[in-house]
């Protein structure tokens, strides 16, 4: 089967379209036909070498797909051959066929297509969880959100307004800060031309941000978690400015607040039963049209590497989709 490969860490540019094997399913695996893959800020990090995650080579980036089941492995009885399914790889999705533990996979609804469902594990599964379970974001509440335009950003926007909060993004052109506005932000900070911690202190009024979910890091960390107020909380979500920065820990005592790692494929492992429900939850939600799993360009499986390069230089608004 075809697959793009990354035989040595490096750049986009130093992967491959080559062929392997087609794989036969473990017991506790089903093996699919990719019919989309979603791909991510972190698949740049796992081919150069910089990522929690370091595959034996020779690997394909993509950590998340939706496709149909081909076959089973011996105990898995929720799923059979014929199935629609979407989920949660890891790595490995940008190729032809999958094998995959079956608990990382879910149906898909009838009235969600491939491709959004395939935009939708990772980044609207992380920034639910952050928000969810890490933040415990309450209606009522000020949610800031850097980076609001990419993948996990415009997730947080949605998911923050379903959730009852009030939701400030922040990123750093006008477009996506209109991008933002348009999937549900109240309101918006430009945080190439604004002061980013005078801009979310005057958004906050007394009350200050309440949370801040932060995906980019370097130099916007810290002025974000100055604009916290009394027991807000600073949700570490990644690191896409390419610095990961150092927070004074006077602040964090000074205002009683907490920061909050969230640590997507870490959760999936410990709490499987919890992220099955939540990507039920959000699929539902996509194929009701509350979220709208936003697919900015599709790539035949050939043009991964552009597809990568377009996400390293941060030109993305929502998700970028490859068809194997």
């Amino acid at each position: 089967m075809k697959a793009i490969l990354c035989q040595r860490y490096g750049t986009p540019d130093d992967l491959v379209l080559g062929e392997v094997p087609d794989p036969v399913a473990a017991p506790g695996e089903v093996v699919a036909k990719v019919a989309a893959a979603g791909l991510n800020f972190f698949d740049t990090l796992i081919i150069a070498g910089k990522y929690q995650t370091k595959p034996p080579f020779p690997f394909s980036p993509g950590g998340e797909f939706a496709g149909v089941v081909e076959s089973a492995g011996d105990g898995v009885t929720a799923l059979k051959a014929g199935d629609r399914v979407m989920g949660y790889s890891n790595f490995n999705a940008a190729r032809e066929r999958i094998a995959v533990p079956a608990a990382q996979l879910v149906k898909i609804p009838a009235e969600l297509d491939f491709d959004r469902a395939a935009a939708l594990t990772v980044t609207y599964g992380t920034s639910y969880h952050a928000l969810n379970h890490r933040a415990r974001l309450r209606a009522g509440e000020t949610l800031a959100v850097l980076g609001a335009s990419g993948g996990v950003g415009l997730a947080a926007v949605e998911l923050g307004r379903i959730m009852g909060a009030r939701v400030i993004a922040c990123a750093s052109t006008d477009d996506k800060l209109a991008f933002a506005r348009a999937h549900g932000a109240d309101a918006v900070v430009n945080y190439a031309t604004e002061n980013l911690r005078d801009a979310l202190k005057r958004l906050g009024g007394e009350r200050g941000i309440d949370v801040v979910f932060d995906p980019v890091g370097g130099p916007y960390s810290e002025p974000a978690l100055r604009s916290l107020g009394w027991e807000g909380r600073h949700l570490v979500v990644g690191f896409a400015a390419g610095d990961i920065p150092k927070l004074p820990l006077n602040l964090v005592l000074l205002k009683g607040c907490a920061v909050l790692g969230v640590f997507w494929g870490q959760w999936v492992r410990h709490d499987p039963d919890a992220y099955q429900a939540a990507i039920g939850e959000l699929a539902r939600w996509c194929a009701q049209g509350k979220l709208s799993c936003h697919v900015q360009q599709v790539y035949p499986l050939a043009q991964t590497p552009a597809a990568l390069k377009a996400l390293a230089e941060r030109k993305v608004m929502g998700k970028l989709v490859v068809h194997p």
